[in-house]
């Protein structure tokens, strides 16, 4: 059985940083690309960062370029995103993902389509 646990989620202040952690257990994460999505009650979901297997490869989605990086540690089973310079309109929910027999992030990682196994999410928040 497939477990993704997300972590680090909270209310911080416009300019503030956050560091978000997920952990994959059930599968052979090492081998897997792995990602971040968002989403608010008022917007579809979004893609916010994607890691190849190695974590050589990344690829982000227009509102994370420059602020967030994410990065990963496979001895741990474990994924990061590590927001800064957060902004009011970050505020959302941010889903772990992770696939199955894909180690690179497809020209549609964006869309989620890789992406097998999500997180319960954890809440980001950030004040004006």
């Amino acid at each position: 059985q497939v477990q993704v646990a997300e972590s680090g989620g909270g209310l911080v202040q416009t300019g503030g940083s956050l560091r978000l952690s997920c952990t994959v257990s059930g599968l052979a994460f090492g081998d897997n690309a792995v990602a971040w999505f968002r989403q608010t009650p008022e917007k579809a979901r979004e893609g916010i960062a994607c890691i190849n297997w190695r974590g050589d490869d990344t690829e982000y989605g227009d509102s994370a370029q420059g602020r967030f990086s994410i990065s990963r540690d496979n001895a741990k089973n474990t994924q990061y995103l590590q927001m800064n310079h957060l902004k009011p309109e970050d505020t959302a929910m941010y889903y772990c993902a992770a696939g199955r027999f894909e180690g690179w992030c497809l020209p549609s990682w964006v869309h989620g389509r890789q992406f097998i196994y999500y997180g319960q999410g954890t809440q980001v928040t950030v004040s004006s």
